[in-house]
């Protein structure tokens, strides 16, 4: 089984990468893709822990886009990490998300919500890239909410009061910065409705013309319906379909290899790509 997106403490997963891919071995996956939102900080240590229990890893990275103040995730696989745009972009993107966190915890406090500034950076790892998910595991240790899923409903959700944008670039920006660094850029959940909402088709359209190379079409947020559509989508454009968990550790649904994706299009993103290449014992 082949599993191509999940997430580390390098950002917002709560498992350090060692632990990621032993999870993944126990899972019974056969390859996965660390894919941290706007890091490769986490690449070293799941290439040393997948050699060492015979895990095939796919370096990646969850790249935060966003147009018309709507977020856009994009899956950028085996890019060259070394990158200038890459590196430059991502820096930013970081940057601003250190930022956006205190800002969107200082609206919720203000407003009555048990949290604080303080307890949401004690959730966040040295060096790891900040994001809501970190906001969400504060208000769990407090016990405000079981579960980070239900943080996102009630209170952390792109249409929350509360929510700050950061700096994220434009996707077809990010798709062509992606294959400028030899990576092979695959729109994350198109479809979701509990996350980024879903990208209109002329946007996957624009971006396919940029250089998209697939799509995420099996994800817990699409139902069948969605998954009808992106198919046939991807059809149209000549696009790879992908299937993911999007696992993050505890505090989330997901579970690794819920949702995997056939070795035919990991050999062809392999194919693809010309900026690094996929670890293997």
């Amino acid at each position: 089984m082949i599993d191509l997106h999940t997430h580390s403490s390098a950002s917002d997963g709560t498992q350090p990468p060692a632990a990621l891919v032993a999870a993944a071995v126990a899972a019974g996956l056969d390859a996965l893709a660390l894919t941290d939102h706007d890091t490769t900080r986490g690449w070293d240590e799941a290439a040393r822990a997948a050699r060492r229990t015979g895990m095939t890893l796919v370096p990646g990275i969850e790249v935060s886009c966003a147009r018309d103040h709507r977020s856009v995730h994009l899956l950028a696989y085996l890019p060259d990490p070394q990158h200038p745009d890459l590196l430059a972009e991502l820096g930013e993107a970081r940057a601003s998300r250190a930022t956006r966190l205190d800002a969107m915890v200082e609206r919720m406090e203000a407003d009555g919500v048990p949290v604080s500034v303080d307890a949401v950076r004690a959730e966040v790892e040295d060096g790891a890239t900040p994001g809501r998910p970190h906001i969400a595991d504060a208000l769990v240790r407090a016990g405000v909410v079981e579960h980070r899923d239900e943080a996102f409903d009630r209170w952390l959700g792109d249409a929350s009061p509360y929510y700050v944008a950061h700096y994220a670039p434009d996707p077809v920006r990010a798709v062509e910065v992606v294959r400028a660094a030899g990576g092979v850029p695959v729109v994350a959940h198109p479809h979701s409705r509990t996350r980024t909402g879903v990208v209109a088709v002329e946007l996957i359209e624009e971006m396919a013309a940029a250089g998209l190379a697939g799509l995420e079409v099996y994800h817990r947020d699409h139902d069948e319906r969605a998954v009808h559509e992106l198919t046939d989508l991807a059809g149209a454009l000549d696009l790879l379909v992908t299937g993911s968990s999007d696992y993050h550790g505890e505090g989330k649904l997901n579970r690794l290899g819920e949702y995997t994706t056939t070795p035919e299009v990991l050999a062809a993103i392999e194919d693809l790509a010309t900026g690094t290449r996929v670890v293997r014992p």
